[in-house]
């Protein structure tokens, strides 16, 4: 059996559609939009409406972590649209699901990620595709659990959620062979991105639940750029699959 894992696809739908190539199923770990892009600051859905420039700088802010100061550069860009931001983010994340979900491989199992809007999706997926959150499934032989979405940031992205209701999806998925998450477990060298120069937030419930319950793989994302991507804890093999937009090529698991 072999299954492809993806995460962070942040508009490839271009190398999506290839991805499930010689592959039983897909996997992907969610974040299928992209808002900003910290590489090209001519892509992503603020460029868009505001110009490479404007993104640069508000990229710039960002990861100065002075997010006061990007939220007030932000509000007053949408304050010069004619119509209220909603309608130019829906049109532009509309757009980027359809193309994204045209192109995703069947089957496929997926679950959100925290710059995705989970309400759109039913409009979007097909047949064969299987959204699940906090929430198991089997595949070849091997229950498989997934939980999506992060944690609560000051970057506030669309899909952060408190952590006690985290945990409940945690703890509703219980014992299974292979954990998918968005996010990683803490574990301080997993969470580091090397280019940003910063921790990103991983989670206490996901590290506690595989030290618990042992899963064959805890596999993940969201890190783009990690100072570890992979590590031990006890048998659990912990996996972030790659940064998909970059690299274009998903992680195989085979058994």
């Amino acid at each position: 059996m072999r299954v492809h894992v993806v995460s962070d696809v942040h508009g490839r739908a271009d190398a999506l559609a290839r991805a499930g190539d010689g592959a039983d199923a897909l996997i992907c770990l969610g974040d299928l939009i992209l808002f900003v892009d910290y590489d090209d600051h001519s892509q992503g859905i603020f460029a868009e409406l505001f110009g490479a420039e404007q993104a640069a700088e508000f990229i710039a802010l960002r990861t100065a972590k002075r997010f006061e100061e990007a939220r007030a550069m932000s509000s007053a860009l949408w304050a010069s649209l004619e119509g209220g931001p909603r309608e130019h983010i829906e049109r532009s994340v509309r757009r980027q699901y359809g193309e994204i979900f045209a192109a995703m491989p069947t089957p496929a199992y997926l679950t959100y990620g925290n710059v995705d809007l989970p309400h759109y999706w039913p409009d979007y997926v097909r047949e064969g595709h299987h959204v699940l959150d906090g929430e198991t499934v089997e595949i070849g032989g091997l229950r498989f659990g997934f939980v999506g979405g992060g944690l609560r940031t000051p970057y506030r992205t669309p899909y952060e959620i408190d952590e006690e209701e985290f945990a409940r999806k945690v703890e509703a998925v219980g014992e299974v062979d292979v954990l998918c998450c968005h996010i990683p477990p803490a574990i301080p060298e997993l969470l580091y991105d090397v280019v940003a120069r910063r921790f990103e937030r991983g989670s206490e419930a996901t590290l506690e639940a595989i030290r618990r319950t042992q899963p064959r793989y805890a596999l993940f994302g969201h890190v783009h750029q990690p100072l570890v991507a992979r590590t031990r804890v006890g048998r659990t093999e912990c996996l972030n699959v790659g940064h998909f937009r970059n690299r274009g090529v998903p992680f195989a698991l085979e058994w």
